[in-house]
């Protein structure tokens, strides 16, 4: 049947989506859900249906495509386009077997995961996968299989230069951007270090968000491969290269529902790591309130989890468990982490002491699992290159590389709109809720407004006299900061005893 297309100027942002009158699809026996196959002259799409109850909405005769129809088919208002039914795709019946507790083979998950990058599973029928991952588990088998899926359905960044390292964080330790200190030492001792990062979702910033106070981090597979020529590292959005674009849609479903199956942040992660070409990985698994991991039972399970799993994929992974009981650093949002980190490179001795001591020893231990360093001598080298000034001499040029905006700690700006917490008593802080911090720095405006967040003066574990700076709070404007104060009064961040 042909029908004239209605541009419906709205995106979905994801699934493909199509609107008839519902006479036609009375006429056709079409139903809500059911897919179509949209062609016009050579190109041709498959799309969700919905139906109009109204020609207002949509007259009998047109079809009402989105954007990501509209795109996909080069079409514009008014075009004929010819419309067949069409199945669901198989994937669905795999997903229903995972609901129903089957081991899935290689190709069954590879099914599912290219038609989630291909955007052919709606919302209702991808949240049914990832419930059925959490509920029902997977097998190393089913990890390994989502993690390929994961990498081969999405671009591949490979790169002459070996070893090449990596580092990651498994979240929920404000604060902690190690990263920016740890890739310029690797860098500047040789070592090639392709770093993809993501943008924060329920955390103040991202290492992604952190790094573009300072340059671009949206650049070019082509423009990377010169960068890394040049710089031997770069620090990116890995968004902006199609790496493992499935895990994106997956986590989106993942947040609201507050899942995290373990099985899915395994691949999630590792699939990243293989999507560079990785053959080497420090894994940081901080333990605390808060974090992904409570305990260190916890911990070592991971660890054995993402060593199997690493052997798999030809992958040397090395896991390193830390304190995650409080922030890490003092500045938490994008502007206040990344003066941090320049602070720690410029060899300031404003820079946080505890923040300066992790990426040292982070970046020993993979100068060691290369072989660069002697086993036991790689905190020397490692000390050595930042004292140098060599890592911050090679941050500068990984910045220039990516377009800078700011290289120097004295040129970041902040926000003249701010709050100052006093300690009503003297005594030990003796806990920093990393949850509690995390929202009241987000309510402030943290990450999308770089410059909100929080500097916290005191840290855990110090002295600190009634009256003296807590911590400070930072928002873009005055109605931000007075949601955020108040946020202050609803929670116990810092506790004096």
């Amino acid at each position: 049947m042909k029908l004239l297309v209605k541009d419906m100027d709205i995106a979905t942002g994801d699934v493909r989506v199509v609107i008839i009158n519902e006479k036609d699809a009375a006429l056709l026996d079409l139903h809500h859900e059911d897919r179509l196959l949209i062609k016009k002259g050579k190109l041709k799409t498959t799309a969700v249906l919905d139906i109009a109850e109204s020609n207002k909405a949509v007259p009998q005769g047109h079809i009402g495509l989105f954007e990501e129809v509209l795109d996909a088919l080069n079409a514009k208002h008014n075009d004929a386009v010819e419309i067949t039914f069409t199945k669901k795709p198989i994937s669905i019946q795999y997903i229903r077997e995972k609901l129903e507790g089957k081991e899935l083979s290689y190709v069954e998950i590879y099914e599912i995961i290219n038609d989630i990058v291909q955007n052919k599973l709606t919302d209702i029928e991808l949240a049914s996968y990832v419930v059925a991952n959490y509920t029902r588990g997977m097998t190393m088998k089913e990890i390994v299989s989502l993690t390929k899926a994961m990498t081969e359905t999405g671009s591949v960044l490979k790169f002459k230069k070996k070893p090449i390292v990596d580092l990651h964080c498994i979240g929920g330790v404000p604060g902690n951007r190690t990263t920016m200190i740890v890739v310029p030492i690797l860098a500047a001792a040789g070592l090639t270090v392709p770093k993809t990062s993501s943008r924060a979702i329920t955390s103040p910033a991202g290492t992604a968000d952190t790094m573009e106070v300072l340059c671009d981090v949206t650049l070019s597979p082509k423009k990377l491969k010169q960068i890394l020529d040049k710089s031997n590292a770069f620090i990116i959005w890995g968004g902006a290269v199609n790496l493992a674009p499935a895990d994106e849609r997956i986590i989106k479903i993942e947040h609201p529902l507050s899942i995290d199956a373990e099985g899915q942040m395994l691949a999630s992660i590792m699939a990243k790591k293989a999507s560079v070409s990785a053959t080497h990985l420090l894994l940081d698994l901080p333990i605390g309130k808060g974090t992904k991991v409570y305990d260190v039972g916890c911990a070592k399970h991971l660890r054995a989890q993402f060593e199997n799993l690493g052997r798999e994929l030809g992958i040397i992974v090395y896991t390193m468990l830390s304190d995650g009981s409080a922030p890490i650093g003092n500045g938490i949002g994008p502007t206040l982490e990344a003066r941090d980190c320049l602070w720690i490179l410029e060899n300031d001795s404003l820079g946080p002491e505890d923040l300066r001591q992790k990426s040292i020893e982070m970046a020993a231990k993979l100068l060691e699992l290369t072989g660069l360093a002697t086993e036991g001598n790689g905190i020397v080298m490692a000390e050595s290159i930042l004292k140098s000034g060599a890592a911050h001499a090679k941050m500068m040029q990984m910045i220039d590389a990516q377009g800078a905006k700011i290289k120097n700690s004295n040129q970041i700006k902040l926000s003249n709109c701010k709050y100052t917490i006093h300690a009503k008593k003297t005594g030990i802080i003796t806990s920093i809720d990393n949850i509690a911090v995390a929202k009241i720095a987000r309510i402030a405006g943290a990450p999308r407004d770089a410059e909100a967040g929080i500097y916290l003066h005191k840290q855990k574990g110090t002295r600190v006299k009634k009256g003296e700076k807590i911590f400070t709070l930072y928002a873009k404007n005055s109605q931000k900061l007075a949601y955020a104060k108040e946020a202050i009064k609803q929670t116990t961040s810092v506790v004096i005893q």
